[in-house]
Order: C-alpha cells, then structure tokens, then sequence
C-alpha cells in the first residue's frame, strides 16, 4: 500500500441497506436512542459484521473544538479552485478559522487520505471539492440526515430524472423558461425565430467538461453529416483547457463542424467578437452559453436577443439554426435525407490524462525595476496615476450627476463592446461612464442635467465639466446597483471623473467592493423611501465621515433648489481596511 491509498470506509447507508431498515434507525441506534429490539439487533448485527465505525469527523466535535477547517480541491493551479480557495479563507478569518488546504491532484486515494488526516486531526469542517464519489467515505452528520427538519428551514428534493434544459433570456438572465415551452414563448412574443450565431465558452461554461459535452454532439453531427446552420464560436475558458481539448481531439471536434475557435480570453462575452451582419439595427437572436445576456452586451446592437443556455444545448439550438427546435424531442435532416435525432450529450468530468498546459501565459516577476514606455499619442494605452487620499473633510454641496432608475448594471455604468479598446486608457473608456443608465427624471439614457449650464448632455460629459471645476458630484440608484460582470472600471470610471458617492438602495456585492477599493463612498438607504426626496438639481451633503467608522451609520443632507433642506442617515457596510482604503483614496495606495 503507498503513502496515499487508504482503506474503504463503510458508510451508515451501508449498515441500514444490510440490515433492512432506514438511515434513520441506524442513527438512532448509534445515539442510543429507543427503537424497536428487533431493529436494534440488526442494526447491531450488521455493525459488527462490516465493521462500520463511528465518523467522529462528520458528527462534529463535541468535546472540543480545533477552530479549523480543511478544503480538499482537485487542483490547486486550476484559477476557479485558487480563487474559491481564497474566498474561502477570507470568510473563516472573519469568524478566527484557520483553513487547511489539501490539494488531491485529480486522485483518489489521495482524497481518501485527506479525508482520514482531517478526522484524525479533529477539524471541525470539511469543505470536499473532490474527483471521485465520496459517499463511499465521507457522509453527512447521522443527527442532520435522520432529522434534517431540525437544523434547516426548508429541505428540498430535486429529481434529476424530471428535470428539463432551460434557456434565458431575452436581454436577462432571469427569464428562464424550459426547452419544452420555448418555442410556444419564441412564437407568441415575436423573437425572431432563426438562430444566427452560437457562442460557447468565455469565462463561463467553459471547462473541460463542458466542451468534452458540447464535442458529443460535435462528432454525431459530423459522422452523420448533419448540416450546421449557424455560425459556431468556441471560446475556451483558459490556456490550459485549450490545450487539453486540443491534445484530446475535442477542438478537432469542433473544428470539423466549421467551428471558430476564439483566443482563450475574455472574449464574446463581453461582445470582444466580429458579428458579421447585414444590418446592426435588425432585430435577430444569438445563443451563447455565457452568463450575461444584456441588451448590447454581446454585439452593442439593442436589437440583438442573446439567450442563454448550457453549452450542449446551445450546439444543438446552433446546428438545427432554429430556436423554436427542442433537441429532446425534434429530429434533423442528414445531408442526404436521413432522418435523425440528437444524442445525449456525453463528456467527461476531468481529462483521462489529465491537465496540460505548455505556456500558460503567466511571467514570474524579476524583482527589477522595469520600465514601461507608453506612446504618449496612443488613444489604448495610458499611465494610471493613484486617486488623491481623503482630504479629512466631509463631502458637502456635490450636484447630483445622475439619479438612476431601475436595473443599473455594470453593463450600463461601463459599456462593454467596442468601447473595450480602451480598457487600458481610463480617460478614454471614462467617456461611456454611466451611459446605458436610465435617467429618472426624463426617462432617457445619456442625458442629465447640468447644472452649470443647465443643460441636458451626456453624464461623462458633465461629470468632466464638474472635475474640470473641482467639484465633486454624487450618484443615486436603486436596487442591486452593479449587477452583472465585475468590471473594475464601472468602479474607476466614476472615481476618475470625480464622483465621490454612490448612493443606492442595495448594491451588488462585488461591485460594492470594487467601489470601496477605489476610495469611493459606497452608501445605502437607510429607509429606501427616501430615493424619492432626491430632486434633479439636487446639491447633496454627506455628513459624518471624520467620525467614520464600521456600523456607524453617515448623514445626507439634501439642499434644494428652492433653498428648503431635509436630511435622513445612509448605511455602509465598511470594515476598518476599508475605511483605510477610503482614507488612502484607494486600496492600492495603501500598498506603498
């Protein structure tokens, strides 16, 4: 036996299936309490004969407690399990957990080993992300599945078995609607029927299991000669995915089928693609296996219908062109006339040779002072420069730049599309701040009143006018303000032009911690009525911030136009780093 195989653990399901009764039963028996003799007696029976033992681990500590929890990921080199790693961490410091990191490297005996480590070293938690079946060796609590009434509000089944694709959309990813019912949706809402292009991949849906399903469907239309209808973007989620799918014949798959395979970068998703279209006003629809469906996310055009659906669905809804087509029930015609029905999707959950990858793009730092030359012509390119600290004051007399109404997400505070050639120069890209934002008091987008001239302009143009002037200015918006991507530059651009606030009734998490980290005031309705007291030409105060501190809530003070005042108090959610970044004018600053 090698240093990581271990023995096979026998599970209480194991011991009720032996002795004819419920998990239930076996726990009560475990835990002493009353059942029937003759229950007992099996139960016992079974125990000894299989030589099940006790998982102290998953019943918990009750004598003491290590204040550690143990993570086993199947690859640590893999970003999504470094960075859930990360997060992770950052949650069980808040709470004094130490985390152990385990990284099983796709194996299964090395999890196995892992798994016997933490319980003989008494850890209170267990999170597994794991390569293989664990309920041979690691189950939940005996108490929590005997009577999980007692320590959940709501237990809740899922047969898999019953379940249906869905797709989303249109211009949301909230409208989810089974493949079964879409096509009654497509033809009574009028979406234009014919698919023209599908997209895979980005970010998103993008792992090697998801692109061994897709390839499934790949190779059946391929062997069967099934003509593909629509143009086909395969956009893998990271080098090594590339690579791996590559080495494996998956890309090959796709290529066959007419496939463009797109560099493995933030690509489609955020509309970094060439649409070749006729008309880039007409009304038409795409199905893309990414995450965001916003109205000219994925090609700037607002006519454009992007829905969202899985990877295998979206080859499917590609080769027949068709979205009213349901691949579970409808069948297509070969090249020569054969009738035909699509397969279910088969892929693997990890390579069977394992990952590779020969350059993953990453260049380890030389510990030199190294120059960087920047054209100073170039409209791309642009030194950033650190944002001003705190200045120790608070925030008084700033014009409201733009009250925004309804749904404001990060598509809508930074446009994406071609506005993304200039990510690297933040004056340039600052000219879209805010531009899908809709305006409350006129119900337009990119008109806000200025109050200098009192004119109605674009809100970057204004916000520059008031920078230009030295004058701070302040946003206003309603719920989940930031939603979608976490675009670091729907944080920058407003910090660049001189606004100072946002004020929201409820933030989007990510993006309320992008704002933090750029010196930017991140406020919240204490009494979300009070949105409705902000008037156009508004001059908003924000009192409070020399006395800045966690749970202790700032004032706004709104002076009107007619000279009346009212003020109401504003939550944050800042923690004593943040206000450090605050005070700094970023967090980056406080790195120096």
């Amino acid at each position: 036996m090698n240093h990581w195989e271990g023995k096979k653990m026998v599970t209480i399901k194991e011991v009720a299936a032996d002795a004819g009764v419920s998990v239930g039963t076996v726990s009560k028996v475990l835990n002493n309490m009353y059942v029937k003799a003759d229950n007992r007696r099996r139960v016992e029976e079974s125990i000894h004969k299989l030589g099940y033992q006790v998982n102290t681990y998953a019943r918990g500590l009750k004598a003491q407690q290590t204040f550690t929890v143990a993570i086993i990921v199947p690859d640590l080199i893999n970003p999504f399990f470094a960075l859930l790693v990360n997060y992770v961490e950052q949650v069980l410091a808040a709470i004094g957990y130490k985390l152990l990191v385990c990284n099983s490297h796709c194996n299964a005996d090395r999890e196995l080993a892992y798994i016997n480590m933490a319980k003989q070293n008494k850890v209170d938690g267990l999170i597994a992300v794991t390569y293989s079946n664990t309920d041979e060796y690691l189950e939940a609590d005996m108490d929590v599945r005997a009577e999980p009434d007692k320590f959940y509000d709501r237990v809740i089944v899922i047969n898999l078995s019953e379940l249906e694709p869905h797709i989303n959309g249109p211009f949301t990813p909230d409208a989810a609607t089974p493949i079964s019912e879409f096509a009654a949706k497509v033809k009574a809402n009028g979406y234009p029927r014919k698919m023209e292009v599908g997209l895979i991949g980005s970010c998103t849906n993008s792992s090697y299991q998801d692109l061994s399903r897709a390839a499934s469907i790949a190779r059946q239309a391929y062997e069967d000669k099934i003509p593909v209808a629509a143009p086909l973007i395969i956009n893998p989620g990271s080098e090594q995915i590339r690579y791996t799918a590559e080495r494996d014949g998956i890309i090959g798959d796709f290529e066959r089928i007419g496939a463009t395979i797109m560099a493995n970068a933030c690509g489609p998703c955020i509309g970094q693609w060439k649409r070749h279209t006729d008309d880039n006003t007409r009304k038409n629809s795409i199905v893309t296996s990414f995450n965001r469906n916003f109205a000219k996310r994925a090609d700037g055009n607002p006519n454009t219908h992007a829905f969202v659906a899985s990877p295998e669905l979206t080859l499917a809804l590609t080769i027949a062109g068709d979205l009213c087509f349901n691949p579970l029930t409808d069948t297509l015609k070969t090249e020569d006339g054969k009738v035909v029905k699509l397969k279910e999707p088969k892929g693997s959950d990890f390579p069977p040779k394992g990952f590779e990858v020969k350059d993953n793009g990453y260049l380890a730092p030389t510990g030199k002072n190294v120059v960087v030359n920047i054209d100073p012509e170039s409209n791309r390119l642009q030194a950033l420069k650190p944002f001003a600290p705190w200045n120790g004051e608070d925030f008084t007399d700033m014009p409201l730049l733009i009250k925004a109404e309804g749904k404001c997400t990060t598509d809508h505070i930074s446009m994406a599309g071609p506005w993304l050639r200039f990510r690297g120069h933040l004056e340039n890209i600052s000219d879209n701040m805010l531009m899908g934002a809709v305006n409350a008091f006129n119900g337009k987008t990119n008109s806000v009143l200025n109050q200098l001239n009192n004119e109605y302009e674009a809100v970057s143009a204004v916000a520059k006018q008031y920078k230009a002037n030295s004058i701070s200015s302040i946003v206003v918006a309603e719920e989940n303000y930031g939603e979608g991507s976490s675009r670091e530059h729907a944080a920058m651009e407003p910090r660049f032009l001189n606004v100072k606030v946002i004020l929201a009734k409820s933030f989007a998490r990510i993006h309320e911690t992008n704002l933090k980290k750029q010196g930017m005031l991140a406020l919240t309705f204490a009494n979300k009525e009070d949105y409705s007291k902000i008037r156009e030409n508004d001059h908003i105060s924000i009192i409070g911030l020399k006395d800045f501190q966690p749970g202790k809530p700032l004032t706004a003070v709104l002076l009107h136009a007619d000279g009346t005042q009212e003020s109401f108090p504003v939550n944050h959610t800042y923690n004593d780093l943040q206000i450090k970044w605050f005070k700094a004018g970023s967090a980056l600053n406080t790195a120096h």
